[in-house]
């Protein structure tokens, strides 16, 4: 499917592809056996100043547009999602701290994190609240000129790797999002400590970790925003992750895609390439269909967050519902026109399904994604 991109677009998603192919390809098999953090596509795309893509120039970075930055993740997830997730959650976090961070800690720390010298990472989910943030329990009380931050999370990207942490706690008991706030915590601080690193399913380049506070200290003006007041911010956060997993996911299914209609122009069976069989046929034009109905949506939401209509901003999360569904089931009919090989670990195949499958979980799994969005096409605050 081609798209009317921009000069500047075309040589973003020519760049991030020169990447995934020289740089993450060889290396992802590996990095996902060995659970390694991957730091060496990260410095190369720190190069080439993707790090800083939501940025403003005049703080270091690119300045790029919602496209450019789903582009480029789109052509990471094909050779390695796993490095995909930590860029994704890098520019999310960069842009919580763009959003309501102090002028002083903005001007310190953004350009830093713009050229890659740093690396910033969200902590909302609880063990206890899952992907509710209402339902957060780690607290953040005012102790004269700092916050003190009481708590744990789990499950956190780049945990224990990043420099800069936006760390969701409840600042009050006033109910709901009044009594919530969003605190730059970095790595260091005294009373802040990191845990075990998760063996999961997959994704396992991505250091997931939990994350200890024990009356951890950080100064007042670390406050992102108001206090009570992340739920714009967060909304900012999640907004964009959310198009970065949609994005992962089209990279994923795409990926899946090309390596059947390669496998299925290769492989043999009674003489004959599998391809010429109406069953795998019938598998790859099923999959071309929805990754092309996948990169339409998400294209068309990331417009729409640079062109933002009135009303609720469900699209996003409507992207990331579709298309990270859209990516599980690509990877199974990839995985049936593959057989018995793509069951191996010979073939990267079954790391797509296993990739694909987490991306439902992250940034909110699909059911109360589902809940949300309907709640704000209701009218009806989120739960």
């Amino acid at each position: 499917m081609d798209f009317n991109l921009t000069e500047e677009q075309a040589l973003i998603k020519k760049t991030a592809g020169d990447i995934a192919r020289d740089v993450l390809a060889p290396r992802a098999a590996e990095l996902d056996r060995s659970y390694s953090f991957p730091r060496y596509g990260l410095d190369k795309l720190a190069e080439t100043g993707m790090m800083g893509m939501v940025i403003p120039p005049p703080l270091g970075g690119a300045g790029t547009d919602t496209l450019s930055f789903l582009l480029a993740t789109e052509e990471l997830a094909k050779a390695c999602p796993s490095t995909a997730l930590v860029f994704v959650t890098h520019v999310a976090a960069s842009l919580g701290i763009l959003v309501g961070g102090k002028e002083d800690t903005k001007r310190k720390l953004l350009p830093q994190l713009a050229r890659g010298e740093k690396l910033a990472a969200f902590a909302a989910t609880e063990t206890g609240s899952g992907s509710n943030p209402l339902a957060v329990t780690t607290t953040a009380r005012t102790q004269s000129e700092h916050y003190a931050i009481n708590g744990s999370k789990v499950f956190i990207t780049s945990g224990g790797e990043a420099d800069a942490y936006v760390v969701l706690a409840r600042t009050s008991d006033a109910p709901g999002p009044a009594g919530l706030s969003a605190l730059l915590v970095e790595k260091g601080t005294p009373g802040f400590t990191f845990g075990r690193r998760d063996e999961r399913m997959g994704l396992n380049g991505t250091s997931s970790r939990e994350l200890f506070f024990d009356n951890c200290l950080v100064p007042r003006e670390n406050l992102l925003g108001q206090e009570g007041g992340y739920l714009p911010l967060g909304m900012a956060i999640a907004g964009l992750g959310a198009l970065g997993a949609a994005a992962m996911a089209v990279g994923i299914a795409q990926a899946a895609l090309d390596a059947s209609i390669q496998h299925g122009k290769e492989r043999l069976m009674g003489g004959q390439p599998i391809g010429n069989f109406q069953g795998v046929q019938f598998l790859v034009s099923e999959m071309s269909a929805t990754v092309n109905a996948g990169r339409a949506f998400l294209y068309w939401a990331a417009f729409l967050r640079d062109n933002p209509p009135p009303g609720p901003p469900v699209f996003a999360l409507k992207a990331k519902l579709f298309c990270t569904e859209m990516a599980v089931e690509v990877a199974h009919k990839a995985l049936q026109v593959h057989g018995g090989q793509g069951y191996t670990r010979d073939l990267p195949i079954e790391r797509y399904y296993r990739d694909a499958r987490g991306l439902t979980l992250h940034f909110s799994p699909s059911e109360p994604l589902k809940e949300t969005i309907g709640r704000l096409l209701m009218g009806l605050m989120p739960m």
